[in-house]
């Protein structure tokens, strides 16, 4: 099958499975579910709680958090991200605890000059120790419409998702001495803000302030915990895995749209790469 036939037949399945959830999730209620952090009026939570916008200036970003904490879930957030020239704008939506022993489930999407591909940077955290990155360029422009971003996160392993095609996996490989995350509750985090020093090209691309104020827009929050649940949702994501079509997509993604792999990046890890990177990714 060539490259362009994969990337419409995984558009269709994606655009099906965006609109599935759209009509399936009971979305949450931006006012009853989240604080706002900082930023002020930079931050705006519109439509009745139905909608939430991050605004960016030359003064200050803006964010916000979860009321709640989450021990294990699944997590979905439909998200447009900041069309135009966005260079040096980072837009992050991730799982944290607090301390320096905190862990932590990243997604972080890199801004891009016009024309070119966000960068969405992925990351683990577990006991205060990180660097597990992994980075993507997405099969279609995340800022024409909203798309939906998942982490899946059980005792067995962690899966991100985009519009439900998994990209990345992490599993719970303790019993080889891998530190997982399992026992701190976490946060849901957002928040678009300056980063022009690392986030595109390596900082050599500017934040250009005549573009701003540069904004990202939410929609369509859902949580699946223990607490929210019934015993038939628990089961669905408690367990979930990738089955054979799952694996498929995640090898179509990580072989056409990765373009950064800490388990490959022999050069960082003079004394050997880490252990997980030993086993399969699957």
């Amino acid at each position: 099958m060539s490259s362009s036939s994969e990337i419409s037949m995984v558009l269709v399945v994606s655009l099906f499975v965006t609109s599935l959830m759209a009509m399936t999730a009971s979305a949450g209620n931006f006012y009853q579910d989240f604080d706002i952090t900082f930023g002020g009026e930079r931050a705006k939570i519109l439509n009745g709680g139905q909608l939430l916008t991050l605004n960016l200036d030359k003064f200050s970003g803006s964010g916000f958090k979860s009321k709640n904490e989450y021990l294990f879930g699944r997590i979905d957030m439909q998200i447009k991200l900041v069309s135009g020239n966005s260079a040096g704008t980072v837009t992050a939506y991730y799982l944290s605890s607090e301390g320096p022993t905190h862990d932590e489930i990243d997604f972080e999407f890199l801004g891009n000059l016009s024309g070119d591909p966000y960068t969405l940077h992925t990351n683990v955290f577990s006991q205060g120790k990180g660097n597990r990155e992994q980075q993507f360029h997405l099969w279609f422009d995340p800022t024409k419409a909203f798309h939906t971003y998942s982490i899946v996160w059980n005792s067995q392993r962690i899966i991100f998702l985009v519009d439900n095609i998994p990209i990345r996996v992490f599993h719970n490989l303790e019993t080889i001495g891998v530190p997982f995350p399992k026992s701190q509750p976490m946060r849901i985090y957002s928040s678009l803000w300056n980063a022009d020093d690392w986030a595109t090209r390596g900082g050599l691309v500017k934040t250009d302030w005549t573009q701003a104020p540069f904004t990202a827009s939410y929609r369509n929050f859902q949580a699946s915990t223990t607490s929210t649940n019934s015993l038939t949702e628990q089961s669905a994501w408690q367990t979930q895995g990738l089955d054979a079509a799952g694996r498929n997509r995640l090898r179509w993604v990580q072989q056409k749209f990765m373009v950064y792999n800490y388990c490959s990046d022999v050069k960082r890890f003079p004394q050997g790469l880490p252990t997980e990177c030993r086993r399969s990714r699957f």
